[in-house]
């Protein structure tokens, strides 16, 4: 699901050549279109894009995940703020990933994700990783000051 028709018909190339067993049933152009086209055709993996006119693909994410919690979406995105990766996973992603990444690395985290695995791009994940860290630091700070009165 992504509004960019050149990299879509690319990805759809490259995943039924690169692996035959995959089977693309479907492309949307934006979240309305993913919400219809998922009630469709129910496809056991979605690749998503964050931004997407008419809604946006953490949004479609939510709700596609409220009607059929079983399909796994993989966030496909060139956008790695922070916000964006924990609004896609706090409603269901199982994955996200940017868009620079080698195809033979897709097509295995498209497999690993049909599996039941989770993927976050390295680059993503470090910065959650410091975000989280920032965070309990902080909560930490707080707490022993707390305790000293």
């Amino acid at each position: 699901m992504d509004d960019q028709t050149l990299f879509v018909e690319s990805l759809r190339t490259v995943l039924e050549t690169r692996a035959p067993d995959f089977s693309v049933v479907g492309i949307a152009g934006n979240g309305e279109e993913a919400l219809t086209l998922t009630a469709e055709l129910c496809p056991d993996v979605i690749l998503m894009d964050v931004r997407m006119p008419k809604m946006n693909g953490v949004e479609a994410t939510k709700r596609i995940k409220e009607d059929f919690p079983a399909i796994r979406i993989l966030m496909l995105t060139t956008f790695d703020d922070d916000e964006y990766v924990i609004e896609a996973l706090k409603h269901g992603a199982v994955g996200y990933l940017l868009k620079d990444m080698p195809p033979v690395e897709l097509i295995t985290a498209v497999r690993a994700v049909y599996e039941g695995g989770v993927l976050i791009s390295p680059r993503v994940a470090t910065k959650i990783v410091e975000k989280l860290v920032q965070t309990t630091e902080s909560a930490t700070a707080f707490t022993e000051e707390e305790t000293k009165e």
